[in-house]
Protein backbone atom coordinates (compact mmCIF):
# COMPACT_ATOMS: atom_id res chain seq x y z
CA UNK A 1 0.00 0.00 0.00
CA UNK A 2 1.32 3.68 -0.99
CA UNK A 3 1.12 6.05 1.77
CA UNK A 4 1.29 9.37 0.04
CA UNK A 5 3.43 11.85 2.50
CA UNK A 6 1.57 14.04 5.07
CA UNK A 7 -1.84 11.58 4.53
CA UNK A 8 -3.42 10.05 7.35
CA UNK A 9 -1.86 6.77 6.80
CA UNK A 10 1.28 8.09 6.04
CA UNK A 11 1.29 10.54 9.72
CA UNK A 12 0.26 7.67 11.53
CA UNK A 13 3.13 5.17 9.98
CA UNK A 14 5.40 7.77 10.83
CA UNK A 15 4.18 8.30 14.80
CA UNK A 16 4.73 4.58 15.05
CA UNK A 17 8.06 4.58 13.75
CA UNK A 18 8.88 8.02 15.87
CA UNK A 19 8.04 6.31 19.20
CA UNK A 20 9.96 3.48 18.97
CA UNK A 21 12.56 5.47 19.49
CA UNK A 22 11.73 6.58 22.65
CA UNK A 23 12.36 3.79 24.79
CA UNK A 24 15.75 3.59 22.59
CA UNK A 25 16.97 6.77 24.39
CA UNK A 26 16.25 6.01 28.27
CA UNK A 27 19.49 6.14 30.16
CA UNK A 28 20.04 5.73 34.10
CA UNK A 29 19.25 9.12 34.75
CA UNK A 30 16.57 10.00 32.43
CA UNK A 31 17.15 9.93 28.25
CA UNK A 32 20.28 10.40 26.81
CA UNK A 33 21.47 12.28 23.08
CA UNK A 34 20.59 10.24 20.13
CA UNK A 35 23.34 8.94 17.52
CA UNK A 36 22.17 8.38 13.87
CA UNK A 37 21.77 4.83 15.01
CA UNK A 38 19.45 5.45 17.51
CA UNK A 39 22.25 4.65 20.33
CA UNK A 40 22.99 7.13 22.95
CA UNK A 41 26.05 9.09 22.84
CA UNK A 42 27.43 7.76 26.09
CA UNK A 43 29.75 11.14 26.18
CA UNK A 44 26.88 13.64 26.44
CA UNK A 45 25.24 12.47 29.62
CA UNK A 46 21.83 13.51 29.87
CA UNK A 47 20.22 16.93 28.87
CA UNK A 48 16.99 18.60 30.83
CA UNK A 49 15.85 19.26 27.72
CA UNK A 50 16.02 15.45 26.01
CA UNK A 51 14.88 14.06 28.99
CA UNK A 52 11.32 16.64 29.27
CA UNK A 53 11.00 16.37 25.52
CA UNK A 54 11.15 12.49 25.69
CA UNK A 55 8.88 12.36 28.37
CA UNK A 56 6.76 14.85 26.79
CA UNK A 57 6.98 12.50 23.59
CA UNK A 58 6.11 9.17 25.48
CA UNK A 59 2.78 10.68 27.07
CA UNK A 60 1.82 11.43 23.90
CA UNK A 61 2.35 8.49 22.33
CA UNK A 62 0.09 6.73 25.47
CA UNK A 63 -2.49 9.01 24.96
CA UNK A 64 -2.56 8.77 21.25
CA UNK A 65 -3.08 4.60 22.05
CA UNK A 66 -2.18 3.05 18.78
CA UNK A 67 0.01 0.05 19.73
CA UNK A 68 -1.83 -2.45 17.61
CA UNK A 69 -0.18 -3.13 14.30
CA UNK A 70 3.04 -4.83 14.05
CA UNK A 71 6.46 -2.59 14.93
CA UNK A 72 4.36 -0.58 16.87
CA UNK A 73 5.92 0.52 20.16
CA UNK A 74 3.65 -0.93 23.06
CA UNK A 75 1.96 0.08 25.68
CA UNK A 76 4.14 -0.88 28.41
CA UNK A 77 7.39 0.18 26.91
CA UNK A 78 5.65 3.76 26.65
CA UNK A 79 3.93 4.13 30.01
CA UNK A 80 7.45 2.43 31.23
CA UNK A 81 9.62 5.37 29.56
CA UNK A 82 7.06 8.25 30.51
CA UNK A 83 7.22 6.66 34.51
CA UNK A 84 11.11 7.01 34.31
CA UNK A 85 11.00 10.56 33.06
CA UNK A 86 9.16 11.53 35.52
CA UNK A 87 11.47 9.81 38.62
CA UNK A 88 14.23 11.09 36.47
CA UNK A 89 13.01 14.68 37.11
CA UNK A 90 11.58 14.08 40.80
CA UNK A 91 15.20 12.27 40.82
CA UNK A 92 18.39 12.66 39.07
CA UNK A 93 17.74 16.11 37.84
CA UNK A 94 16.33 17.73 40.59
CA UNK A 95 17.91 19.70 42.66
CA UNK A 96 17.01 19.02 46.51
CA UNK A 97 19.21 21.71 47.95
CA UNK A 98 18.10 24.73 46.31
CA UNK A 99 14.92 23.52 43.97
CA UNK A 100 14.72 23.61 40.35
CA UNK A 101 16.44 21.47 37.89
CA UNK A 102 19.93 21.04 36.54
CA UNK A 103 20.77 21.51 33.10
CA UNK A 104 22.81 17.82 32.52
CA UNK A 105 23.90 15.26 34.81
CA UNK A 106 25.44 12.00 33.95
CA UNK A 107 25.64 8.93 36.19
CA UNK A 108 28.26 10.84 38.62
CA UNK A 109 25.86 13.69 39.23
CA UNK A 110 25.02 17.05 37.95
CA UNK A 111 27.33 17.93 34.80
CA UNK A 112 25.83 21.85 34.18
CA UNK A 113 24.27 23.23 37.32
CA UNK A 114 22.72 26.13 36.20
CA UNK A 115 18.60 26.68 36.30
CA UNK A 116 18.04 27.20 32.37
CA UNK A 117 14.72 28.81 31.53
CA UNK A 118 14.47 26.50 28.28
CA UNK A 119 14.63 23.41 30.47
CA UNK A 120 12.71 24.83 33.07
CA UNK A 121 9.74 25.11 30.60
CA UNK A 122 9.86 21.71 29.51
CA UNK A 123 9.95 20.57 32.58
CA UNK A 124 6.30 22.28 33.01
CA UNK A 125 5.43 20.82 29.39
CA UNK A 126 6.52 17.49 30.33
CA UNK A 127 4.63 17.40 33.56
CA UNK A 128 1.24 18.52 31.93
CA UNK A 129 1.30 15.99 29.36
CA UNK A 130 2.90 13.12 31.72
CA UNK A 131 -0.41 14.76 34.34
CA UNK A 132 -2.56 13.91 31.61
CA UNK A 133 -1.57 10.71 30.54
CA UNK A 134 -2.33 9.85 34.55
CA UNK A 135 1.58 9.09 35.06
CA UNK A 136 2.51 8.29 38.82
CA UNK A 137 3.56 11.35 40.49
CA UNK A 138 3.04 13.87 37.66
CA UNK A 139 0.82 15.78 39.39
CA UNK A 140 2.84 16.92 41.93
CA UNK A 141 6.07 17.59 39.50
CA UNK A 142 3.69 20.21 37.60
CA UNK A 143 2.95 21.75 41.23
CA UNK A 144 6.62 21.81 41.60
CA UNK A 145 7.50 22.76 38.17
CA UNK A 146 4.94 25.97 37.89
CA UNK A 147 5.90 27.15 41.62
CA UNK A 148 9.77 27.61 40.60
CA UNK A 149 8.50 28.97 37.21
CA UNK A 150 6.71 31.66 38.96
CA UNK A 151 8.95 32.21 41.66
CA UNK A 152 12.12 32.48 39.69
CA UNK A 153 11.72 32.82 36.12
CA UNK A 154 8.47 34.77 35.47
CA UNK A 155 8.84 38.35 35.42
CA UNK A 156 5.35 40.22 36.16
CA UNK A 157 6.77 43.82 35.55
CA UNK A 158 7.87 42.73 32.17
CA UNK A 159 5.36 40.17 30.92
CA UNK A 160 7.89 37.68 29.95
CA UNK A 161 10.57 34.63 31.40
CA UNK A 162 14.11 35.63 32.55
CA UNK A 163 16.46 33.26 31.16
CA UNK A 164 19.28 31.59 33.55
CA UNK A 165 20.50 31.51 37.17
CA UNK A 166 22.96 29.74 38.89
CA UNK A 167 22.41 26.87 41.01
CA UNK A 168 21.75 28.50 44.14
CA UNK A 169 19.43 31.68 42.45
CA UNK A 170 21.66 33.85 43.62
CA UNK A 171 23.18 35.20 39.85
CA UNK A 172 21.13 36.08 37.18
CA UNK A 173 22.38 36.12 34.19
CA UNK A 174 21.89 39.11 31.87
CA UNK A 175 20.67 37.94 28.66
CA UNK A 176 17.40 37.81 28.00
CA UNK A 177 16.31 35.66 24.98
CA UNK A 178 13.26 34.91 22.78
CA UNK A 179 14.13 30.91 22.78
CA UNK A 180 13.32 30.77 26.06
CA UNK A 181 10.02 32.58 25.94
CA UNK A 182 8.74 30.72 22.97
CA UNK A 183 8.58 27.41 24.90
CA UNK A 184 7.28 29.13 28.16
CA UNK A 185 4.68 29.94 26.18
CA UNK A 186 4.23 26.44 24.52
CA UNK A 187 4.52 24.98 28.24
CA UNK A 188 1.92 27.89 29.81
CA UNK A 189 -0.56 27.07 27.11
CA UNK A 190 -0.17 22.69 28.10
CA UNK A 191 -0.09 23.76 31.91
CA UNK A 192 -3.64 25.75 31.75
CA UNK A 193 -4.99 23.43 29.27
CA UNK A 194 -4.26 20.37 31.87
CA UNK A 195 -4.73 22.58 35.49
CA UNK A 196 -7.81 24.34 34.54
CA UNK A 197 -6.03 27.24 35.83
CA UNK A 198 -6.15 30.35 33.32
CA UNK A 199 -3.43 32.60 34.64
CA UNK A 200 -0.51 30.51 32.62
CA UNK A 201 -3.02 31.04 29.65
CA UNK A 202 -2.85 34.85 30.22
CA UNK A 203 0.79 34.95 31.18
CA UNK A 204 1.42 33.06 27.77
CA UNK A 205 -1.12 35.91 26.32
CA UNK A 206 1.18 38.79 27.89
CA UNK A 207 4.51 36.84 26.21
CA UNK A 208 2.73 36.26 22.62
CA UNK A 209 1.94 40.45 22.42
CA UNK A 210 5.56 41.26 23.32
CA UNK A 211 7.12 38.94 20.55
CA UNK A 212 4.35 40.26 18.00
CA UNK A 213 4.80 43.68 18.70
CA UNK A 214 8.86 43.31 17.85
CA UNK A 215 8.44 41.14 14.99
CA UNK A 216 5.78 43.53 13.51
CA UNK A 217 8.88 46.41 14.03
CA UNK A 218 11.30 44.64 12.55
CA UNK A 219 9.68 43.65 9.32
CA UNK A 220 8.26 40.35 10.53
CA UNK A 221 12.27 38.96 11.74
CA UNK A 222 11.90 38.23 15.30
CA UNK A 223 14.57 39.56 17.41
CA UNK A 224 16.33 36.42 19.57
CA UNK A 225 18.84 37.86 21.85
CA UNK A 226 18.35 40.92 24.52
CA UNK A 227 19.97 42.42 27.31
CA UNK A 228 19.04 42.71 30.43
CA UNK A 229 17.07 46.08 29.82
CA UNK A 230 15.38 43.90 27.39
CA UNK A 231 17.34 45.95 24.08
CA UNK A 232 17.65 43.81 21.27
CA UNK A 233 20.80 42.65 20.52
CA UNK A 234 21.05 42.24 16.81
CA UNK A 235 24.49 41.39 16.46
CA UNK A 236 25.08 39.42 19.16
CA UNK A 237 26.90 35.62 18.10
CA UNK A 238 27.83 37.14 14.27
CA UNK A 239 31.00 35.48 14.97
CA UNK A 240 29.40 32.25 15.62
CA UNK A 241 26.48 32.50 13.32
CA UNK A 242 25.24 28.49 13.37
CA UNK A 243 25.23 28.73 17.55
CA UNK A 244 22.52 25.38 17.94
CA UNK A 245 20.81 27.52 20.86
CA UNK A 246 21.43 31.55 20.36
CA UNK A 247 22.42 31.81 16.39
CA UNK A 248 23.17 35.32 14.70
CA UNK A 249 20.28 37.04 12.59
CA UNK A 250 16.91 35.54 12.42
CA UNK A 251 15.51 32.17 13.21
CA UNK A 252 13.40 31.45 10.11
CA UNK A 253 12.05 28.06 11.90
CA UNK A 254 10.96 30.52 15.01
CA UNK A 255 9.20 32.78 12.68
CA UNK A 256 7.15 29.67 12.06
CA UNK A 257 6.77 28.19 15.33
CA UNK A 258 5.95 31.54 16.53
CA UNK A 259 3.00 31.65 13.97
CA UNK A 260 1.56 28.70 15.71
CA UNK A 261 1.46 29.65 19.06
CA UNK A 262 0.14 32.92 18.08
CA UNK A 263 -2.95 31.54 17.10
CA UNK A 264 -3.18 28.83 19.88
CA UNK A 265 -2.82 31.85 22.16
CA UNK A 266 -5.36 33.38 20.11
CA UNK A 267 -7.91 30.78 20.19
CA UNK A 268 -7.16 29.96 23.42
CA UNK A 269 -7.91 33.59 25.11
CA UNK A 270 -10.80 34.39 22.90
CA UNK A 271 -11.78 37.28 23.18
CA UNK A 272 -9.30 38.08 25.97
CA UNK A 273 -6.74 37.64 23.51
CA UNK A 274 -3.81 40.48 22.78
CA UNK A 275 -5.24 42.43 19.47
CA UNK A 276 -3.75 41.47 16.58
CA UNK A 277 -2.29 38.03 16.89
CA UNK A 278 -3.76 36.20 14.19
CA UNK A 279 -2.77 38.80 12.15
CA UNK A 280 0.84 38.79 13.18
CA UNK A 281 0.57 34.67 12.59
CA UNK A 282 0.07 35.03 9.20
CA UNK A 283 2.41 37.86 8.65
CA UNK A 284 5.26 36.01 10.62
CA UNK A 285 4.47 32.59 7.98
CA UNK A 286 4.49 34.58 5.14
CA UNK A 287 7.73 36.26 5.78
CA UNK A 288 9.27 32.72 7.38
CA UNK A 289 8.53 31.40 3.95
CA UNK A 290 9.53 33.90 1.74
CA UNK A 291 13.54 34.17 3.41
CA UNK A 292 13.82 30.69 4.59
CA UNK A 293 11.94 28.43 1.78
CA UNK A 294 14.00 26.85 -1.81
CA UNK A 295 15.86 30.07 -1.78
CA UNK A 296 19.64 29.40 -2.62
CA UNK A 297 19.05 26.98 -5.27
CA UNK A 298 18.25 23.75 -3.89
CA UNK A 299 14.81 22.77 -2.25
CA UNK A 300 14.17 22.66 1.69
CA UNK A 301 14.32 26.12 4.48
CA UNK A 302 17.72 27.27 5.50
CA UNK A 303 18.61 27.92 9.12
CA UNK A 304 19.28 31.42 9.47
CA UNK A 305 18.94 34.95 7.87
CA UNK A 306 20.69 38.51 8.29
CA UNK A 307 18.21 41.46 8.92
CA UNK A 308 17.40 41.98 5.12
CA UNK A 309 16.68 38.24 4.65
CA UNK A 310 19.83 37.37 3.28
CA UNK A 311 20.86 33.19 3.76
CA UNK A 312 23.91 32.86 6.98
CA UNK A 313 23.24 29.31 7.71
CA UNK A 314 22.20 27.60 4.85
CA UNK A 315 21.74 24.27 6.61
CA UNK A 316 18.55 22.60 6.96
CA UNK A 317 17.26 22.06 10.11
CA UNK A 318 14.84 19.19 10.23
CA UNK A 319 12.29 21.04 13.18
CA UNK A 320 12.08 24.23 10.80
CA UNK A 321 10.32 21.62 8.00
CA UNK A 322 8.48 20.07 10.64
CA UNK A 323 7.32 23.40 12.08
CA UNK A 324 6.29 24.52 8.29
CA UNK A 325 4.01 21.99 8.11
CA UNK A 326 2.62 22.42 11.41
CA UNK A 327 1.84 25.89 11.03
CA UNK A 328 0.17 25.49 7.43
CA UNK A 329 -2.32 23.04 8.96
CA UNK A 330 -3.25 25.26 11.41
CA UNK A 331 -3.36 28.05 9.09
CA UNK A 332 -5.22 26.22 6.29
CA UNK A 333 -7.91 25.18 9.64
CA UNK A 334 -7.96 29.03 10.70
CA UNK A 335 -8.35 30.49 7.41
CA UNK A 336 -9.14 27.93 5.03
CA UNK A 337 -6.74 29.31 2.42
CA UNK A 338 -6.15 26.12 0.20
CA UNK A 339 -2.76 27.91 -0.12
CA UNK A 340 -1.65 26.43 3.14
CA UNK A 341 -2.73 22.96 2.33
CA UNK A 342 -1.11 23.31 -1.01
CA UNK A 343 1.91 24.20 0.76
CA UNK A 344 2.02 21.67 3.67
CA UNK A 345 2.00 18.79 1.05
CA UNK A 346 4.89 20.57 -0.79
CA UNK A 347 6.38 19.81 2.86
CA UNK A 348 5.87 16.78 3.26
CA UNK A 349 7.14 15.43 0.24
CA UNK A 350 10.45 17.21 0.63
CA UNK A 351 10.30 15.67 4.62
CA UNK A 352 10.12 12.18 2.67
CA UNK A 353 12.44 12.49 0.24
CA UNK A 354 15.48 13.81 2.47
CA UNK A 355 14.77 14.23 5.96
CA UNK A 356 13.25 10.67 7.06
CA UNK A 357 15.62 8.22 7.40
CA UNK A 358 13.44 5.27 5.85
CA UNK A 359 16.84 2.92 6.61
CA UNK A 360 17.21 3.51 10.60
CA UNK A 361 14.55 5.40 11.25
CA UNK A 362 13.42 8.88 12.76
CA UNK A 363 14.67 12.16 10.63
CA UNK A 364 18.09 12.98 10.00
CA UNK A 365 18.18 16.35 12.19
CA UNK A 366 20.12 18.08 9.89
CA UNK A 367 21.21 18.23 5.84
CA UNK A 368 23.68 20.23 4.43
CA UNK A 369 22.83 23.18 1.70
CA UNK A 370 22.30 20.16 -1.34
CA UNK A 371 20.37 18.55 0.91
CA UNK A 372 23.12 15.45 2.42
CA UNK A 373 22.73 14.60 5.71
CA UNK A 374 24.90 16.64 7.96
CA UNK A 375 26.02 17.41 11.22
CA UNK A 376 27.74 20.85 11.67
CA UNK A 377 24.75 22.70 14.69
CA UNK A 378 23.01 19.19 15.56
CA UNK A 379 25.15 16.07 14.69
CA UNK A 380 22.75 12.74 15.39
CA UNK A 381 19.16 12.20 15.92
CA UNK A 382 18.93 13.67 19.39
CA UNK A 383 15.15 13.44 20.33
CA UNK A 384 11.99 13.25 18.32
CA UNK A 385 9.76 16.12 19.91
CA UNK A 386 9.52 18.41 16.55
CA UNK A 387 8.81 15.40 14.46
CA UNK A 388 6.12 13.84 16.80
CA UNK A 389 4.59 16.64 16.86
CA UNK A 390 4.58 17.64 13.66
CA UNK A 391 2.46 14.40 12.48
CA UNK A 392 -0.03 14.39 15.67
CA UNK A 393 -1.12 18.14 14.93
CA UNK A 394 -3.33 17.53 11.76
CA UNK A 395 -5.33 15.27 13.46
CA UNK A 396 -6.23 17.76 16.42
CA UNK A 397 -7.41 20.75 16.53
CA UNK A 398 -5.67 23.63 17.06
CA UNK A 399 -6.38 23.87 20.74
CA UNK A 400 -6.25 22.78 23.06
CA UNK A 401 -3.07 22.21 23.75
CA UNK A 402 -1.16 18.32 22.49
CA UNK A 403 -1.77 15.98 25.40
CA UNK A 404 -5.54 17.21 26.66
CA UNK A 405 -6.88 17.44 23.19
CA UNK A 406 -5.47 14.21 22.81
CA UNK A 407 -7.12 12.78 25.96
CA UNK A 408 -10.48 14.70 25.35
CA UNK A 409 -10.64 12.80 21.68
CA UNK A 410 -10.15 9.27 23.43
CA UNK A 411 -6.47 9.12 21.33
CA UNK A 412 -6.18 8.59 17.21
CA UNK A 413 -7.91 5.99 15.37
CA UNK A 414 -7.01 3.07 13.20
CA UNK A 415 -5.33 2.99 10.06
Amino acid sequence: MTHVPGSPSYLALQRSELLNWVPKARTEQGFGYLTTDGSVDADRGSELWITCRMTHVAALGLLAGEHDHPGDVSRDALLGAAAHGVASLKGAFHDDAHGGWFASVNDSGPVVTTKQAYGHAFVVLAASSATAAGIEGAQSLLTDALAVSEARFWDEDQGLSLEEWDAQWSVLDPYRGVNANMHTVEAYLAAGDVTGDHIWHERAGRIAARVADWARDNQWRIPEHFDEQWRPLLELNRDQPAHPFRPYGATVGHGLEWARLLVAVSLTLRADAPEGLRDAAVALYVRAVADGWDVDGALGFVYTTDWDGVPVVRERMHWVLAEATATASVLHALTGDPAYRDAEREWWAYADAHLIDHERGSWHHELDPENRPAGTVWPGKPDVYHAYQAVVLPELPTVPSFATALKLKGGLGSR
